[in-house]
């Protein structure tokens, strides 16, 4: 017995190594044994999920007023309270996650995608095309990026009040109306946040291009555009994914704070930002106003962290058998 027992434990370990493995497969087993970034991927989910349902889990409507109402606080009738005009604090912040994860989701679309073709490019290029590409990103990276971003929307802002507007600028304007006033955020946030991701792009590029796979298929007469399709972005791909899950955060936060200053979504678009800036003068008598979109926008914040540092450690090899 003891012999056939031993036949089949070593039957199953040849089969389980016979099965195919795959980079993508292997990240997703490591990254569900990390607990902590589980429960943050979980939460993410959770936010999304809501943020679709929002119309069907809310009482009310975002916008819906019930001035007898003011600062009420907690209880049967508005679960999180009500805010210094009455209305639902809970409908808000749950319409609010659709702006901050809108904001964050497109932000790191774009950083991705343009920061990983703009790296990729000049990467593999090399010579006088990589240098004058990165010298680009070198001088955008001198740019205080913050401050520019305030005076985009400071000038967005006054070209949407300004009446008479026609052509190309009315058209933006209309759209940044029908998507409250978060079209010209994504703009202003897109514009710069892709040149870290070149440069993370570019240097997995430089990296792998040298490798023997690389040459082989030079060698073997494969085109340039199937190297860097078949070859290069499978493998630069990941690490680009890990830094923007990590930037995710940055772009939360960079919303919250254009709409905490009045430079974000336009009232009475429900942003935590907002939330925030209208109820800091009730902080002392009703908490609740500022307490409710602040740890609604730090949870979120973690668990973008917490699902960042996990990515991390799955697609990174270095770090396998470390967390």
């Amino acid at each position: 017995m003891a012999v056939q027992e031993l036949a089949q434990k070593r039957a199953l370990a040849l089969q389980e190594m016979r099965k195919p493995r795959s980079l993508w497969g292997d990240a997703l087993r490591q990254l569900l044994k990390n607990r902590v970034a589980t429960a943050g991927g979980v939460f993410v989910v959770f936010l999304v999920l809501l943020a679709v349902a929002a119309p069907l889990v809310t009482p009310y409507t975002y916008y819906e007023a019930h001035f007898t109402d003011n600062y009420a606080r907690p209880g049967a009738k508005y679960l999180l309270g009500a805010d210094y005009i009455g209305r639902d604090m809970l409908t808000r912040t749950v319409f609010g996650t659709r702006v901050s994860l809108s904001v964050a989701f497109v932000a790191a679309g774009v950083s991705l995608l343009a920061g990983l073709s703009y790296g990729t490019v000049s990467g593999y290029a090399g010579g006088w095309v990589d240098n004058l590409m990165m010298r680009i990103v070198d001088f955008l990276y001198g740019v205080p990026v913050l401050v520019v971003v305030i005076l985009m929307q400071v000038f967005f802002k006054a070209v949407a009040r300004r009446e008479g507007i026609s052509g190309f600028m009315a058209l933006l304007v209309r759209i940044d109306q029908s998507m409250g006033g978060l079209f010209f955020v994504f703009v202003a946030i897109g514009l710069f946040n892709w040149i870290g991701m070149a440069r993370i792009a570019r240097g997995q590029v430089l990296s792998y291009k040298q490798r023997e796979f690389i040459e082989a298929a030079r060698a073997v007469g494969v085109t340039a555009p199937r190297i860097v399709f078949r070859h290069l972005l499978p493998n630069v791909i990941g690490p680009c994914i890990v830094a923007e899950t990590l930037a995710i955060p940055s772009y939360i936060m960079t919303e919250a704070f254009l709409s905490y200053i009045g430079l974000g979504a336009n009232p009475p678009t429900p942003s935590w930002g907002i939330m925030v800036s209208e109820g800091f003068k009730g902080l002392r008598s009703y908490p609740h106003v500022i307490l409710v979109p602040g740890i609604a926008l730090t949870l979120t914040v973690l668990a973008f962290n917490f699902l960042g540092d996990g990515l991390r450690d799955a697609l990174d090899p270095r770090m396998r058998g470390t967390s």
